[in-house]
């Protein structure tokens, strides 16, 4: 896919971090406090997804501010290359408190990781998000996570659980185990863990950096995707 076709709209960049915060609702069927909101800046508006910090539920394996993941599966989407995840930025003044506030993506809801398999068509596109969540280490990578936009293109949406320094991959993107990971997905990801910073420095403890890296090193070493095994926890619960 041609790169302007993914890069980061900076109009949304900038509704996001300075445009007024209206909350319209809360968001159905998430675990945590999740809320459409309608930002304006400047005669432009625009639909989001807020998600406070102070609507998480305590985990005991992660901390607390998992809207910083949110923002960080974001940048990491975009020193990639690969444009996977919606435009996300941290607000600290939101009618809520802290947390991140993400484009929200018209799309059409009916469709999901296990329907968006049945075309070969999108294959590709899934095969990115899987080598994304290898690399982020995505504990939560539900079929429901997976959007299919109005153009075509399919999103990566609800990325706190992600960077974690244990392996702890809990995916529904097991269907391409054993295949090759495209030659120029591992390209991303050589570029990437080369860099002297991701740009999540900031977002990430130094740990879950290195952590990062080492997952990528991994990923080029034996550059196929893997499989579930046995383990039950390899799955997400629900799964859509």
């Amino acid at each position: 896919m041609p790169a302007d076709e993914r890069a980061p709209s900076t109009d949304a960049l900038t509704v996001l971090s300075r445009g007024g915060v209206e909350v319209r609702g809360r968001m159905p069927w998430s675990s945590n406090a999740t809320f459409l909101v309608e930002l304006c800046h400047e005669g432009v508006s625009m639909p989001a997804v807020y998600k406070p910090t102070r609507g998480e539920r305590p985990l005991w394996d992660f901390p607390g501010g998992l809207h910083r993941r949110e923002v960080a599966a974001y940048r990491l989407s975009e020193a990639l290359g690969w444009g996977v995840v919606p435009e996300t930025v941290i607000r600290e003044e939101a009618p809520l408190g802290p947390g991140s506030l993400q484009r929200f993506v018209p799309a059409d809801f009916t469709q999901h990781y296990f329907t968006l398999l049945e075309r070969p068509e999108l294959h590709d596109a899934l095969r990115t998000i899987c080598t994304f969540d290898l690399v982020a280490n995505n504990a939560d990578r539900k079929g429901g996570h997976c959007l299919l936009d109005e153009d075509g293109r399919v999103w990566a949406i609800d990325n706190g659980l992600c960077f974690h320094t244990d392996p702890g991959l809990r995916t529904v993107i097991w269907d391409f185990a054993g295949e090759a990971v495209p030659p120029a997905l591992l390209d991303d990801v050589a570029r990437v863990v080369a860099a002297p910073e991701t740009g999540l420095e900031d977002l990430l403890d130094a740990a879950e950096v290195d952590a990062l890296r080492r997952r990528g090193r991994a990923l080029l070493a034996r550059p196929r995707f893997p499989d579930a095994g046995t383990s039950r926890y390899a799955y997400p619960w629900p799964l859509v």
